[in-house]
């Protein structure tokens, strides 16, 4: 059961929200690897609403099923190319930061994928994937509803 319904939000917070999304989707980082940044991230946090969301629009943008089977380890899966799997990296470090500073390899990883200003979106993605996963399991959002737009 929900705590905290959509419709008891102060106004315009999940508005604002969607305004941080609309600029990332408007990043020429690719739209396919932002959602399985978005997945990978809501695996380590166990949220059941973004699970549920970003399963759903990858595979509406054709992922496969192997691969959205083995995201959980994609470490050990030869499914995944190099500049995805630096990006998991990166989302995981980041979602799991703790008081010791980000390692330079992982970071450092990402420069031979991506420019300045997308390393700046999928950070600015990871962190938004993280806020919308920490709200939907303190409002307790039913899991299982979500419908891909059109």
């Amino acid at each position: 059961m929900e705590r905290i319904s959509f419709t008891e939000l102060p106004k315009g917070m999940f508005e604002r929200l969607r305004d941080i999304e609309n600029f990332i989707d408007g990043s020429s980082v690719n739209p396919k690897l932002l959602k399985l940044v978005k997945l990978r991230v809501s695996q380590i946090n166990g949220c059941a609403y973004c699970l549920d969301m970003h399963t759903k629009e990858l595979k509406h943008l054709g992922e496969t099923d192997l691969r959205l089977s083995l995201l959980m380890a994609w470490e050990e899966s030869n499914c995944f190319d190099a500049r995805e799997m630096a990006t998991l990296r990166y989302a995981e470090a980041l979602t799991q930061i703790d008081r010791y500073p980000l390692p330079d390899e992982i970071f450092n990883a990402l420069e031979d994928h991506f420019n300045t200003t997308e390393i700046s979106f999928l950070s600015l993605a990871i962190t938004q994937i993280n806020t919308w996963n920490r709200l939907m399991k303190a409002f307790r959002f039913e899991a299982g509803n979500y419908q891909v737009q059109q």
